[in-house]
């Protein structure tokens, strides 16, 4: 029999877990190990922000699901890695520390086989002074819970403005290395389409701080997509949706500090310039969760699994060189640790081996560039590689992986709302293929134009409330929910 313990139950994760524990034998134990108690599908956290969905719309308790399929679940937070086993346990094992009620700050140590790190990024929000929503300055919606304040917080902003105050609402990245530039983006126009539908926009001054060097680099370097038989920047295509919403930008910048009423940020300039607001929006840096790792002998060896950052090191080449002379071969195929075999690391919790973005920096020589996004649908495609890639392994008891997942021969497709409703609402949509830039193979483009495209309208945000329904429906494990792709 064979144990495999995944930790975190995110997009990546639970998409692991429930592959697994589909394509193994009962004879075989799968474990989920998760701080939290509920699965959340967090690309619809922006309509919680905005008012349009509740919490309750976007999860569902995981005890429930993993009972029901057989997985063992401890709602629990990962402390530590034991690859090597210790003196009491011959087997790599995981130390926890649980979170639940009833065993709440209890430690315990379970054993593994393999082991998949999926435990996503840390929200960094210390990395800029005062952006922790926590302090009352800057709003987030990166979990249900910020985004249920960040809703409270903007209908306050909503009265004013229908009290005749004019109000500045300034939503994007909190760092100078922040991601998730899209999550962002689709959350200040769903602001501005809520302000449109309320007759507010005399009363409204919309700005997008961005550390992109361009809008529309989204952490990728931007691409150039087919839209209307044209082939169009994502530059000119993002510019051209903010100018429609009202939306002035503001770019290559890097947030240093929030305080009340007042952002103070860099430009790649090398000024030091500040943005007043009434309600903001940050996306904050992202880390590992901070696992550490002992040997045997019961000596650190966090730095030979971990990147400096606190992500996974897998099978990636992370020779450092000038940004010229990085390839599409760097980046990773089976999100193996290449130290401890029997190790994985999927989403968001792999180290990527550079940027995808030109790194840039200001004339103060601090990095203003955004880092490589790996949320949404190439997590979960990572995580149901990986757990293919255990599972032959187990069962066919080999070290092969038959599987691969790169980045760069990988496509994704992003659907960015721009306001809600069966006949008024409005999405963004996108595809790119491959995901990393491929200069050798596509050295015109860097990507495939047949498959990288962009077109806006209503039929996306049809598109996007049903994969609101579909992937919460695949989440909770319902009949032949394998048939719903990643």
């Amino acid at each position: 029999m064979s144990t495999v313990v995944v930790l975190g139950a995110g997009v990546s994760g639970h998409t692991a877990a429930l592959t697994l524990r589909r394509k193994l034998g009962k004879q075989h134990k799968v474990v989920v190990v998760s701080p939290n108690s509920k699965y959340q599908w967090i690309p619809s956290n922006i309509w919680v922000g905005i008012g349009r969905m509740e919490s309750k719309q976007v999860t569902f308790e995981l005890a429930p699901v993993y009972k029901k399929i057989d997985v063992d679940f401890h709602q629990a937070k990962a402390t530590a890695l034991h690859p090597e086993g210790s003196a009491d346990h011959e087997k790599p094992f995981v130390s926890v520390t649980y979170t639940g009620k009833e065993k709440q700050g209890e430690e315990a140590q379970i054993e593994y086989d393999f082991l998949v790190n999926a435990t996503g990024p840390k929200l960094k929000f210390e990395a800029t002074e005062g952006l922790d929503p926590s302090e009352g300055n800057c709003n987030s919606v990166c979990t249900f819970g910020h985004a249920e304040h960040s809703w409270k917080n903007l209908q306050d902003v909503f009265a004013k403005m229908e009290k005749g105050e004019k109000q500045t609402i300034v939503i994007g990245t909190g760092h100078s290395l922040a991601t998730c530039q899209g999550a962002a983006f689709e959350y200040v126009l769903n602001i501005a389409f809520e302000v449109k539908n309320r007759g507010l926009e005399d009363q409204a001054d919309l700005v997008w701080l961005t550390n992109e060097y361009e809008v529309g680099d989204f952490g990728m370097g931007g691409a150039y997509v087919k839209r209307n038989g044209y082939i169009t920047s994502t530059t000119v295509f993002t510019e051209s949706i903010l100018a429609e919403y009202g939306i002035r930008w503001i770019k290559r910048a890097g947030v240093q500090k929030v305080e009340k009423n007042v952002i103070h940020y860099e430009t790649l300039d090398g000024e030091y310039l500040t943005q007043e607001y009434d309600f903001t929006m940050l996306i904050p840096s992202f880390s590992g969760v901070g696992l550490n790792s002992y040997n045997k002998a019961g000596e650190d060896i966090t730095s030979t699994i971990f990147a400096s950052n606190g992500f996974m090191k897998v099978d990636a080449d992370y020779t450092p060189r000038p940004y010229e002379e990085w390839t599409a071969d760097d980046w990773p195929s089976e999100y193996q640790n290449p130290t401890y075999n029997n190790m994985y690391a999927a989403g968001i919790a792999f180290a990527p081996p550079h940027a995808i973005s030109k790194p840039m920096k200001s004339k103060n020589g601090n990095v203003i560039s955004p880092t490589p996004p790996r949320t949404g649908m190439p997590s979960g495609v990572i995580g149901k590689v990986v757990a293919l890639n255990i599972s032959d392994r187990v069962k066919a008891n080999s070290e092969t992986n038959n599987h691969k997942a790169s980045m760069a021969k990988m496509g994704a497709g992003c659907v960015v709302s721009a306001g809600y409703g069966m006949t008024k609402g409005m999405a963004a949509t996108m595809t790119v293929f491959p995901i990393v830039q491929d200069w050798k193979k596509y050295p015109r483009w860097g990507r495939d134009l047949s498959y990288t495209v962009g077109e806006a309208g209503l039929a996306g945000h049809w598109i996007k409330l049903l994969l609101h329904y579909l992937f919460l429906y695949k989440a909770k494990a319902k009949p032949f929910w394998w048939l719903i792709p990643e």
